[in-house]
């Protein structure tokens, strides 16, 4: 479900609040479903439990998922958590689109670079 890069400079617990966003942006999951509890999630991915955790904190506190006490944690039927992410990551394209013309990069380099990223050629870091 969850593929991460451990030679990543990103943290796992980044890695994973970008994925589930991911997942939910592209409505890989629907509003209301259930999340692997915490210690199944960190089994699986062979990580410490307060990884997942720290995570799903901040997918919570961002909105992307609810927590039920003593049911677990369930992705949010409020679609606008995800379109605020999406729009704040589109605003960040933006900016660093403009400093990169006035540094004199070119629009062939820019997108050149968007299209790493993509294809997966890229270091994917902020």
């Amino acid at each position: 479900m969850f593929v991460l890069d451990y030679k990543s400079r990103l943290p796992i617990y980044e890695q994973l609040y970008r994925s589930m966003t991911r997942m939910a942006a592209m409505g890989a999951m629907e509003p209301g479903e259930a999340l692997p509890s915490v210690r199944a999630l960190a089994q699986e991915l062979g990580v410490n439990p307060n990884t997942v955790q720290k995570a799903y904190q901040m997918l919570e506190r961002d909105g992307i998922i609810f927590s039920v006490q003593g049911k677990g944690s369930f992705l949010a039927g409020d679609e606008s958590a995800v379109d605020r992410r999406k729009s704040l990551a589109l605003e960040k394209v933006r900016d660093a689109a403009a400093e990169a013309v006035f540094c004199g990069v070119t629009k062939e380099e820019i997108l050149a670079q968007i299209s790493g990223v993509f294809d997966g050629r890229a270091d994917q870091h902020d």
